[in-house]
């Protein structure tokens, strides 16, 4: 129960500091970082008196319903938390952050916060704090085992019916997503249009939808401290066993091989080892086997004993 409850906990929270990244760094300048939110803020250029939050509702709902029918994809309850929380506070904190309706129509940055907040000279720094506190957010949704749903959903609809792989769908689906903004905002389509050179905004999207997919996955996987170990030698391993399992405290796998050049019998040691236990490691199987040959690569995760719970088999994939 306190594990679910600090689990939700951190889905609103997650919520709450995506809301702030998009009302104060992105909204207010049209970014387009893809997906749910990026349609939004190309349809509010079109229809200002709609909020950005309120076209998230519009468009994230429909997604998560055919998610359910098309993609056979439960809807868990925690996703449904974050589908519904996330434009909820958007539209609260923008409420709150403009004085009056007019400026919260036009999103303007100088009356943001009372114009203590107006980024517009420097539209490089809010694209990177947003982007970041995005990704820090998405993440911490992510962590906390629910999804925020989004273009992903139409990346796999399309995926299933196109057998088009879901990587190159999502960047599609994304980048109509960016050129619609580029049309809509940059090119003066709707009521957005912030300048003549209003169209390297799409330039700063692509900026924050690349940092957002960083953060995301830093957040969520961490910076690939864990590092997966192949340890291939031809000598007896009670040595490097008592040190694995004794010193170091860790366990490996022992897989038969066989040498194609000296066509003898090898065995492989896999291990994961936190990165700064591969150094002692292979400084001291080389004392034990002067022929020995390692190989060192990133372990994107890790689940099981000593390592990471997991995952809840009820929660919901998408993302």
């Amino acid at each position: 129960m306190k594990k679910t409850i600090l689990e939700y906990l951190g889905i609103v929270v997650g919520c709450t500091i995506v809301s702030v990244a998009f009302v104060f760094f992105i909204n207010p300048y049209k970014l387009v970082p893809g997906g749910v939110f990026g349609t939004s803020i190309v349809l509010h250029n079109l229809f200002p008196t709609v909020q950005v939050g309120t076209f998230g509702y519009m468009i994230g709902i429909p997604l998560l319903i055919a998610s359910y029918f098309i993609l056979g994809k439960g809807i868990g309850a925690k996703t449904l938390v974050a589908s519904l929380v996330s434009p909820f506070l958007m539209n609260l904190i923008s409420t709150l952050a403009y004085p009056d309706k007019e400026s919260l129509h036009a999103l303007d940055p100088s009356k943001l916060a009372g114009g203590c907040l107006d980024m517009s000279n420097d539209l490089i720094l809010s694209c990177i704090i947003g982007s970041v506190l995005c990704g820090v957010g998405e993440g911490l949704i992510m962590k906390c085992r629910a999804s925020s749903g989004g273009s992903d959903v139409v990346a796999m609809i399309i995926s299933k019916f196109t057998h088009m792989k879901f990587s190159h769908a999502l960047l599609m689906v994304d980048g109509v997503v960016v050129l619609l903004g580029l049309l809509v905002i940059g090119m003066g389509l709707g009521t957005g249009n912030s300048g003549n050179h209003s169209w390297v905004l799409s330039g700063y999207s692509l900026i924050c939808i690349f940092m957002m997919s960083q953060t995301v996955a830093f957040v969520v996987s961490g910076s690939k401290n864990n590092k997966l170990m192949f340890i291939i030698t031809d000598k007896n391993q009670e040595d490097m066993r008592d040190f694995i399992l004794k010193e170091l405290d860790r366990t490996a796998t022992v897989i038969p091989s066989f040498g194609l050049y000296k066509k003898g019998e090898k065995d492989i040691l896999m291990m994961v080892v936190r990165m700064h236990e591969v150094d002692i490691v292979t400084s001291t199987v080389n004392e034990f086997d002067p022929n020995v040959f390692v190989i060192v690569t990133d372990a994107y995760d890790t689940f099981g004993e000593r390592w990471k719970d997991f995952p809840d088999k009820s929660a919901l994939t998408i993302r």
